[in-house]
């Protein structure tokens, strides 16, 4: 009886010990997991292997868009992921407003991977009392799509009211157009962003160039696929539009491509921003130099269909990929993009009506 107690004794021990040990190896593997906030196509299953095989860590993968980025971030201080990717210009507001993102610590990121001129960019547009919030990931633009052979002329934004292209013109109705026709006018919107009487001023002059370029415009497009139908029909030779639809068409048509605007193609970039709660921020930046690895970079480039701000990925990417980026992206075009700066309260309301007004005026 007495060596059947001991015995019983003993395993109690055994399983107490290995109960201790099995919860260290649980928190240990917790703490290995890099939990994602991020948008679909960023971070292929591939990637997430090759990252895993090389550092140990998982990543889970949680794809969302800005407006329920934030609202998860909010609902809960900054708390439940320990990496993010929200665009550059719905970082600042959003610390302003809620505290939900921590600073970078620049010094644990390999800034040499990265594109300097989006790298600054993003750095200016996401800094916060002094404090940089964001680095850049993937970005895309809007400029020029146009028929080559047909519209050879259009340099720039302005240029679609030409004359000789009545009828065959398309752009939206949208805010990227009132801020590409300001530039290609030769204003810069984005200076008058603290001005609103400067704003306004702007637009005034914006909504008079796009009523009197009305009688042009075959359509303004809402839905990207009918857009590219026009433009395969040939009823439209010159739009404004997105890098990606400009490249999809070229694969069709070696005479329509996209086209960086003389003054400037307008960028997005979306960033890698620390939620304020992150509870693996070292997992977070060892993910941030992985992916930003040329070779690394190009696997999400194909993935998500646009590049990424890694510096030289555009050589690790698909040929005809490749060949497109860098004839519509020469190194002073990639330098000469227009970056999208946090919107201030009050000019969207202006921009609303401008674009009312456009739509409501006759074509002459």
């Amino acid at each position: 009886m007495k060596s059947a107690k001991t015995t019983l004794s003993l395993k109690k021990a055994i399983l107490g010990v290995t109960a201790i040990v099995g919860l260290a190896f649980s928190a240990q593997a917790q703490a290995e997991e890099l939990r994602l906030l991020t948008w679909g196509g960023y971070a292929p299953d591939a990637v997430v292997e090759q990252f895993k095989a090389e550092t140990g860590i998982d990543v889970k993968v949680t794809k969302s868009n800005n407006e329920e980025m934030i609202a998860k971030l909010r609902a809960t201080g900054g708390g439940g992921f320990d990496l993010a990717q929200p665009s550059q210009d719905r970082i600042s507001g959003a610390q302003i407003e809620n505290r939900i993102y921590k600073p970078m610590d620049l010094s644990k990121i390999d800034s040499s991977q990265f594109i300097s001129s989006m790298l600054e960019a993003t750095k200016a547009n996401t800094t916060v009392d002094g404090e940089v919030y964001g680095v850049p990931h993937v970005w895309g633009t809007s400029g020029l799509v146009l028929d080559t052979k047909k519209a050879g002329d259009v340099k720039d934004y302005a240029d679609l009211c030409n004359e000789a292209h009545a009828g065959k013109v398309s752009y939206r109705l949208k805010r990227p157009t009132l801020i590409g026709f300001a530039f290609s006018m030769g204003m810069d919107p984005f200076e008058a962003y603290g001005d609103t009487a400067k704003y306004q001023e702007i637009m005034d002059k914006v909504e008079a160039k796009l009523i009197s370029c009305k009688a042009n415009v075959k359509t303004y497009w809402e839905g990207g696929d009918a857009l590219l139908n026009l433009v395969r029909s040939g009823e439209v030779v010159a739009a404004m539009a997105w890098d990606t639809g400009g490249w999809k068409l070229n694969g069709d048509n070696p005479d329509v491509t996209f086209v960086a605007p003389a003054s400037g193609a307008l960028g997005w970039i979306d960033t890698f921003a620390l939620p304020r709660k992150t509870e693996n921020e070292e997992a977070a930046y060892k993910w941030i130099n992985f992916v930003m690895r040329p070779e690394i970079a190009a696997q999400i480039t194909a993935e998500a269909g646009n590049f990424t701000a890694s510096k030289g990925a555009d050589a690790f990417a698909e040929d005809k990929l490749k060949a497109q980026f860098q004839a519509s992206f020469p190194e002073q075009d990639l330098n000469n993009i227009k970056w999208y700066p946090t919107v201030p309260a009050g000019l969207e309301t202006i921009e609303g009506k401008v674009l009312d007004r456009v739509k409501a005026a006759s074509s002459n």
